[in-house]
């Protein structure tokens, strides 16, 4: 959080006044023409300095400043949007993982960083070498984009027209394509687990098609017996509250889950409050844990698993999506070979049966 001294007095009229600012302010939000530096200039230079200095259009915010100031009013804006603020361990956890790494990369591509000025090297040349330093195709590549993408949004840095098409086509790996596990692998790996919690982790994950540490941030009660079997992902995981049906739904005996809906606590005890740690450590400890049982497969396996088996069952894409928590637009992009085979076969079966003598 920022103050904003707007140097007032304690007046019926300064009050009035500082109301007003704040609803530029907001305006200013909602339009995306807020920027922090203008504003901390308010102390010093009064409340009119709450209003950004008049810009030429066609002078982006590379020209007018410095890459590392650049970062610093992105960052402070990615944090001040509505809807993020509606869920901040989630909005860290994005800034963490999905923005601060590529624009990292950003700053170490540009030298020094602190002084790079448009006139002392082309952003949007700059732009494009942090995409081409990740592999074409590559998830890193994509989330890249999408980065950087927003960042010149938000500086007024060109990018090439083409810049969605060379940032995009990330689909499922090609490596993990053909290694998703079977459900029958599913069923037997657990037999690599000594640890019953952790067992239990593990059968989540596959039944519900979790995030690695949305296994922490669920409502369980509906496994209680006599319930419906519909977990409920809480608000402050990544992506915000959501529904999960189970897929299958017999394994919820198979792992023993019905447990956990009157003793949650069964579960690994895993750090989760959300003051002292981040939803990417609670991630990284299952990731962990997978790798010291030396199994197979990661934990992202099981919820590729999970989209495919929706998919083949025949689940609409918006409804398994929204089970996912993701936008449909991700779930076809990544699961476009099963959702194209699916599609394809159903044409196939409907052209079949008109073939067919009554």
């Amino acid at each position: 959080m920022q103050r904003l001294t707007l140097g007032v007095p304690a007046t019926a009229a300064g009050l009035e006044q500082a109301r007003q600012r704040q609803l530029q302010v907001l305006r200013q939000l909602e339009q995306g023409s807020f920027r922090w530096p203008a504003a901390r200039r308010a102390p010093a230079a009064g409340p009119a300095a709450l209003d950004p200095a008049p810009q030429d259009p066609g002078v982006s915010a590379a020209g007018r400043g410095d890459l590392a100031a650049l970062l610093e009013s992105f960052e402070q804006a990615f944090f001040l949007d509505p809807q993020r603020r509606r869920n901040p361990a989630g909005s860290r956890s994005t800034w963490s993982a999905a923005y601060r790494p590529y624009l990292r990369r950003l700053l170490r591509l540009a030298g020094s960083g602190a002084n790079s000025r448009a006139g002392e090297e082309p952003w949007t040349r700059l732009w494009e070498g942090v995409l081409e330093s990740y592999d074409p195709g590559s998830s890193s590549r994509q989330q890249c984009g999408i980065a950087l993408a927003a960042l010149a949004r938000h500086g007024g840095v060109p990018l090439p027209p083409d810049w969605a098409a060379r940032a995009g086509g990330y689909g499922l790996h090609a490596a993990r394509f053909r290694q998703l596990p079977s459900d029958a692998q599913i069923l037997q790996l657990p037999e690599l687990i000594p640890n019953p919690a952790w067992r239990l982790a593990y059968g989540l994950m596959a039944t519900y098609g979790l995030r690695n540490h949305e296994v922490f941030f669920c409502d369980l009660a509906s496994l209680a017996p006599g319930g419906d079997r519909v977990i409920r992902v809480l608000p402050s995981s990544k992506t915000g509250e959501h529904q999960v049906w189970p897929f299958q739904p017999g394994w919820v005996d198979r792992f023993g889950l019905e447990r956990l809906g009157e003793s949650p606590e069964l579960l690994p005890a895993v750090r989760t409050d959300l003051r002292h740690t981040t939803l990417q450590q609670v991630g990284r400890r299952v990731a962990e844990q997978f790798r010291r049982y030396r199994l197979p497969i990661t934990p992202y396996d099981l919820r590729h698993a999970w989209a495919v088996r929706t998919i083949h069952i025949g689940l609409p894409d918006t409804v398994a999506a929204r089970m996912m928590g993701h936008s449909v637009a991700i779930h076809t992009r990544t699961y476009h070979h099963w959702i194209t085979r699916r599609d394809q076969q159903q044409a196939v079966d409907a052209a079949l049966a008109r073939q067919r003598p009554a």
